[in-house]
């Protein structure tokens, strides 16, 4: 989707082909700010694109692209916008005119500089994807490896502290592609790149993996439905096992099967024994899933007496199926109790259970 605009720079500004290029909404979301926000540094800063189409349409070479992500990256340092691009706009001038303003002869080229890849040919035998993957960083030495375009824009307005952008971008990944695609594909990547970063700088960027995570929290709570009402033997509890605090794997599951209109009770983090058995015995739930992160907080005991507990009356008592998720289970296999290795796979077992 892109913007649509006046360009303020007259009739004599340079044409691009149409196709080559990005547009201003397309930048923003690479870059992780917000349009308004490319649209003011271009007003203010003299940082726009360097050519049009018609004068109507705004398009964004990678040289141009290049200069918002330096940008980027001097404002996400702490200094003032003015002075980043003035720093940006120095370092143009000492490059030659031509060199700034050629655009990529041909569109395979364009997309090379802008780093993404090739469309796929339908005579290949294999469907173009919907969105673009690329092999990227965040601008500050983030690395993310091979995954989808958002995670770009998601992890720089993160490392920017910028709670608007990021907010936006969260919730447009949300709603393009729904809770579990956007949990497994956009979200889960970022954040564990955001964790290596931290876990490899010295803690340096642990005030970034706090604010990602909340913001993460919040847009799943925002994209949720209404809880749903209970039916008898229907509720599904949701809990972390004692010790463990990594809360947003449930949330994300929380809030999936909400969307399917099936009713939950989520506990949280580190709920001790004792008032996750009382839980079970209070809801009488259908089943329930105990997240473990790391394998210090698994045990397969507990996982074992919340699925041997009953009740109901005599000759129609009833027991939980408990799915043990999480990567802490791995090699911890609880014998005859669902281990789903995935957001999607938790769902789908779920629903099954709840149905019967």
């Amino acid at each position: 989707m892109g913007v649509h605009e006046r360009d303020s720079r007259g009739s004599g500004a340079e044409s691009v082909p149409a196709g080559i290029g990005l547009t201003t909404g397309e930048v923003a979301r690479r870059l992780g700010v917000a349009p308004t926000t490319v649209r003011t540094w271009d007003r203010r800063y003299g940082l726009g694109p360097d050519a049009h189409t018609g004068g109507r349409h705004r398009r964004w070479t990678p040289v141009d692209v290049a200069r918002l992500e330096r940008m980027c990256a001097l404002t996400a340092t702490g200094i003032p916008p003015a002075e980043a691009a003035r720093t940006v706009l120095g370092e143009a001038t000492q490059e030659s005119a031509p060199a700034r303003r050629a655009a990529p002869a041909t569109p395979e080229a364009a997309r090379e500089a802008a780093g993404e890849e090739a469309p796929v040919r339908r005579d290949e035998g294999v469907a173009p994807r919907p969105s673009v993957r690329a092999r990227s960083r965040a601008g500050s030495g983030l690395r993310l490896g091979d995954v989808r375009q958002e995670c770009k824009g998601i992890a720089r307005a993160a490392l920017r502290l910028d709670a608007s952008a990021l907010d936006e971008l969260l919730e447009t990944a949300i709603a393009e592609h729904g809770l579990v695609a956007a949990w497994t594909e956009v979200i889960m990547p970022t954040l564990q790149a955001v964790g290596r970063k931290w876990e490899s700088s010295g803690e340096k960027y642990v005030e970034v993996e706090h604010f990602l995570s909340w913001h993460v929290s919040g847009a799943l709570r925002r994209a949720a439905p209404p809880t749903a009402a209970d039916r008898p033997g229907a509720p599904v509890v949701l809990a972390c096992v004692p010790g463990e605090n990594h809360t947003l794997p449930l949330e994300v599951l929380a809030a999936a099967l909400a969307e399917r209109g099936l009713p939950v009770r989520m506990f949280g983090g580190a709920l001790p024994v004792e008032s996750l058995v009382t839980a079970v015995r209070r809801t009488g739930p259908a089943a329930v899933a105990l997240w473990a992160q790391s394998r210090t907080t698994a045990s397969r005991p507990l996982a074992q007496h919340v699925a041997a507990m009953e009740w109901g009356v005599r000759g129609a008592r009833r027991k939980p199926v408990v799915l043990t998720i999480g990567p802490g289970w791995s090699g911890r296999t609880v014998p005859g109790l669902p281990r789903p290795t995935g957001l999607a796979e938790a769902v789908a077992v779920l629903e099954k259970v709840v149905s019967r």
